[in-house]
């Protein structure tokens, strides 16, 4: 009877280690991935997919499996009532023909073409400068500067002392005359003119300083020089601009600098003259993209002959581009997020998802989708906003929080 017991006993304890064991086996076969289960994806940003267990890449929160029989965390279901007072509509996209016009807002420069240089034409001292305020108005043959040059001193003598012995007999007078015209052409290449040379021959001594003239027209852009200054050969003293032509510079963004082209047509306009409209080309294009700002340096030449327009003034650019061809759907159809751009698509009556996608130019409330999209599928044209928040209410999250363009 004792055995019995015994048997009985052992038998109840070995029944209950193998109930343990076989629970202990049950609770493990729950983080085993099933023949249901696609991927695995993050409760806080369902954009993230994989194809293992894992954590996520962006809060780092353990991945959760997805079944078949899961909703895609990118696509939100709308009720027939939230549809019509969230004013969603759906539109089948299809690319078009038109012709898009940009504006960007510029601003007038001194054409640099335009620009005169008065240098000096020999070495020496700047004894006076006779232009002192940016912006000041030089006629031609104007005095410009004063300059105190030995070598055009030593330049002065010798046709001095030519001039003196061209009245003496023989080889004398023969050789002041080759003298007199060799000393000529070195001071008419210092600059100086007829009448400053013809005015020498009646000085009884020269003197080093010479008066240096305006050989254009233009308004002072800039002082270089100083006066009691030291000038090398060919250093620039003032800087004379022609302000009958100017230049109206902006900046594009990468986007759209894709069809700038040379010669592109153009209109501009000014806030400070609402009347008055420019038509110009596209002259310049700057082949380097500014790396902070990924904005494009374009150039256009106007002309400005009755002097009206004034540099530093504001011009907005109307770059046009006609017969353009492509997807545009409405700018709120958009949703621009930092890093990502994306829209609404409708995959069947009432559930929407967001698809990426890159933009391009924008135009009378219209905005290019460079990306290509599914042509069976209808865009969210209006409401879009409305199903963004509704998305963001229910998971608690950006659709397309951690992704980059």
């Amino acid at each position: 009877m004792k055995t019995i017991k015994k048997i009985s006993l052992l038998s109840l304890l070995f029944a209950i280690i193998i109930a343990c064991n076989s629970k202990n086996k049950e609770d493990h076969s729950g983080h085993k991935m099933t023949d249901e289960t696609i991927f695995y994806t993050c409760s806080m940003d369902p954009q993230i997919k994989e194809d293992k267990p894992g954590k996520c890449p962006i809060c780092h929160m353990e991945l959760a499996p997805t079944k078949k029989s899961d909703t895609d965390p990118n696509e939100i279901s709308l009720s027939k009532q939230q549809i019509r007072l969230g004013n969603i509509t759906t539109q089948t996209i299809t690319k078009s023909q038109s012709s898009l016009e940009q504006n960007y807002t510029g601003v007038l420069t001194i054409n640099q073409e335009k620009v005169n240089i008065v240098s000096a034409r020999a070495m020496g001292r700047i004894d006076k400068l006779y232009l002192k305020t940016i912006g000041e108005y030089v006629k031609k043959n104007e005095p410009v500067y004063s300059l105190y040059s030995e070598d055009i001193a030593v330049a002065k003598q010798d046709y001095l002392t030519a001039y003196k012995q061209l009245a003496m007999p023989g080889d004398f007078g023969k050789n002041a005359l080759s003298m007199l015209k060799s000393a000529k052409q070195k001071l008419l290449f210092f600059g100086l003119t007829n009448a400053q040379i013809e005015s020498i021959k009646t000085k009884v001594e020269v003197s080093p300083n010479a008066i240096f003239y305006s050989t254009t027209s233009g308004y002072v852009s800039e002082i270089i020089a100083t006066e009691g200054g030291y000038a090398m050969e060919g250093s620039a003293v003032v800087k004379l601009a022609d302000l009958n032509s100017l230049w109206v510079e902006t900046q594009v963004n990468v986007n759209y600098a894709k069809s700038v082209h040379l010669g592109q047509n153009a209109k501009i306009v000014f806030p400070d003259f609402p009347d008055k409209t420019i038509n110009a080309k596209v002259s310049f294009i700057n082949h380097e993209i500014n790396p902070e700002t990924r904005l494009l340096l374009i150039r256009l030449e106007i002309p400005n002959q009755d002097l009206q327009l004034k540099p530093g003034m504001q011009a907005v650019v109307k770059l046009s581009q006609p017969n353009v061809k492509g997807l545009f759907v409405p700018i709120d159809a958009v949703i621009r997020e930092e890093n990502a751009s994306y829209i609404w698509v409708e995959k069947r009556p009432g559930v929407f998802e967001d698809v990426m996608v890159e933009t391009g130019a924008e135009v009378e409330g219209m905005i290019e989708i460079k990306s290509e999209i599914d042509s069976s599928k209808k865009v969210v044209i209006t409401g879009a906003y409305a199903i963004n928040s509704e998305y963001k209410f229910r998971r608690g999250s950006d659709p397309m929080a951690g992704m980059k363009m």
